[in-house]
């Protein structure tokens, strides 16, 4: 007869398993159930497990549908398109600027959290730039990832909310201790984005030293999947940046209204740091009035709601199915058997600083654990195991956050916006991973470590 322990590590390797091959919402919803019903628990007991984990997670979801909601609403009235602009004409012909602009822009693209939206913004407005100049895509594509990554730690981003879900802390309380380190990590990237624009410019002046004179410069595949050859010097082909940024639907476009979105913007932002009020309440009401004020009329408003249902929705079902997962595996004891039986395992001295070990590992769990699968399984049994050490829950949460999935998810196979990067910027996978893969982790270490030394994640280190 299987114990409490067994029924637990049979649910969370099949949700492991079946996470990125059936859909997270089956494998979170149907698996767990499917064993507390096996281990003898009746349909009332499980249902009740289910509405506590539900109960649980009902805030997150919220604020993560309404934020979603609200920032595409923003970005179909065109808050974002003048900083894009600027962003393109800063870049100018210049490797260094061209690769500075690269991080800035995939930043300001994913302040609405969406991966897929940040590379089908960033990596065509850039292309044209790295292929012009003969810049290598392998660098377009990990700059891209760096920017987006740093920007995934915000709430809204998929990462923060799932640890928010998994360990019942506001995913607020998560994110604002963060931000010192968040914001370092934002100045590491530049500095990152200058050292490769650096290499680059050096990189096509060799080339155009070593060029017979009147020979032309054209990409060319080369190991890094992209163009190569061009220079930066005298003799490099002279670009025009695009001065202007051409939104997909003009008609949405709300120009005369852009600063009173921006002030809406950061006023929404600025009371979701201060705690006033919760985050789901803070965008519900920043929601109502950018759709009362930019598309009156309920036939507009429905047509703005519905075209960001579909990711907000995904995500909203993604995050009450974790609640299920989790309800049942708190509330039948099976999150308490691997706990006792992982911490009896572990030696005494790693106890106290497992949040240090997955801070450190983070970015390399990304290669292994879909962000689903960690957040919903792997990161509550560690929680557990940390609590028996005396480490507080958060401490696991946050040290997860600093690059499981956020800085990490760029070179991360298991999640469907990666294909999106290495397609769009036509780099080989692997080749893409190996070269972004170092920098994403010494991101990661510097968030973490900052986070560490300022006392946020584990106060006794600091």
């Amino acid at each position: 007869m299987l114990t409490a322990m067994g029924f637990a590590t049979i649910t969370v390797v099949l949700v492991l398993l079946l996470s990125n091959r059936v859909g997270a919402v089956v494998a979170l919803a149907g698996v767990p159930v499917a064993a507390a019903l096996v281990m003898g628990f009746g349909p009332g007991e499980v249902g009740s497990f289910v509405s506590a984990g539900i109960t649980g997670v009902a805030a997150t979801t919220a604020m993560f549908v309404f934020a979603i909601l609200y920032f595409g609403v923003m970005r179909d009235a065109g808050l974002f398109d003048p900083i894009v602009r600027r962003v393109l004409r800063f870049a100018g012909d210049n490797p260094v600027t061209i690769a500075v602009a690269t991080v800035v822009l995939a930043m300001v693209a994913h302040l609405d959290g969406a991966g897929a939206t940040t590379f089908l913004i960033t990596i065509p407005a850039m292309l044209p730039l790295y292929d012009a100049l003969g810049m290598r895509r392998v660098v377009l594509a990990a700059l891209t990832g760096l920017g987006a990554g740093i920007m995934n730690i915000l709430p809204w981003g998929g990462p923060t909310a799932r640890a928010a879900t998994a360990s019942g802390i506001p995913a607020n309380d998560l994110w604002v201790p963060l931000i010192p380190a968040q914001l370092i990590g934002m100045v590491t990237c530049l500095l990152i984005a200058y050292y490769l624009g650096v290499r680059e410019r050096n990189r096509l002046r060799t080339t155009a030293a070593g060029r017979p004179v009147g020979a032309g410069v054209g990409p060319s595949a080369g190991s890094s999947g992209g163009p190569s050859g061009g220079a930066a010097g005298d003799d490099a082909p002279r670009v025009a940046a695009p001065a202007e940024y051409e939104s997909e639907r003009p008609e949405l476009l709300r120009p005369r209204l852009y600063w009173l979105n921006a002030a809406l913007t950061l006023a929404a932002v600025a009371t979701l740091i201060s705690g006033v009020m919760p985050p789901e309440l803070v965008f519900m009401i920043a929601l109502v009035i950018a759709l009362a004020v930019n598309y009156p009329g309920m036939s507009a408003q429905t047509e703005r709601i519905n075209d960001h249902a579909r990711g907000a929705i995904l995500m909203a079902s993604t995050l009450l199915a974790a609640g299920a997962f989790l309800g049942v595996m708190e509330e039948s004891g099976m999150i308490e058997a691997m706990a006792v039986s992982m911490t009896g395992a572990m030696p005494d001295f790693l106890g106290p600083g497992l949040p240090l070990l997955i801070g450190v590992l983070a970015v390399p769990m990304s290669l292994v654990f879909g962000p689903d699968a960690y957040y919903f399984a792997v990161m509550p049994v560690l929680a557990a195991v940390g609590g028996e050490f005396g480490v507080a829950p958060i401490d696991v949460a946050q040290a997860s956050i600093t690059g499981q999935e956020t800085v990490g998810f760029p070179i991360s196979p298991m999640t469907g916006s990666f294909y999106l990067l290495v397609g769009l910027s036509g780099v080989p996978i692997g080749t893409h991973i190996r070269f972004l893969f170092p920098w994403a982790w010494l991101v990661s270490l510097v968030v973490f470590g900052s986070a560490v030394a300022m006392g946020v994640i584990l106060p006794w280190a600091a």
